[in-house]
């Protein structure tokens, strides 16, 4: 498995933020992302999770309710990939696969993007 602290990790989770376009950042509302080293026992290979309402999804209903939630997972990025590069590109394609979670976007478009 390739080395990183957890503090590096969350560097390049925080750049991969950075680089998504002002005009979309704007339009995220009520999320919050973390870093976690492992996912859920039931998925060891999952890199990132959205859990909340997406932005669709939302309605006149939608008030007083906890943040979305966007986890990144470290160890599994880690195990699949074999240099920094490689951490620094998967990274970002999870922080945004799981973003355009928050915007609606389901996981047959994000594969048809590349961002599967």
């Amino acid at each position: 498995m390739l080395e990183m602290t957890r503090e590096e990790f969350e560097e390049l989770v925080a750049e991969a933020l950075d680089r998504i376009p002002p005009e979309l950042t704007r339009l995220m509302d009520n999320v919050a992302v973390f870093v976690e080293d492992e996912p859920p026992a039931d998925d060891p290979e999952l890199l990132g999770l959205y859990e909340g309402t997406p932005l669709t999804d939302r309605g006149e209903w939608y008030a007083g309710v906890l943040p979305d939630r966007i986890t990144i997972y470290r160890n599994p990025t880690l195990r699949m990939c074999e240099s920094r590069e490689d951490v620094v590109a998967e990274t970002e394609i999870t922080v945004v696969h799981e973003i355009a979670h928050h915007f609606g976007i389901d996981d047959a478009r994000l594969h048809a993007l590349g961002y599967g």
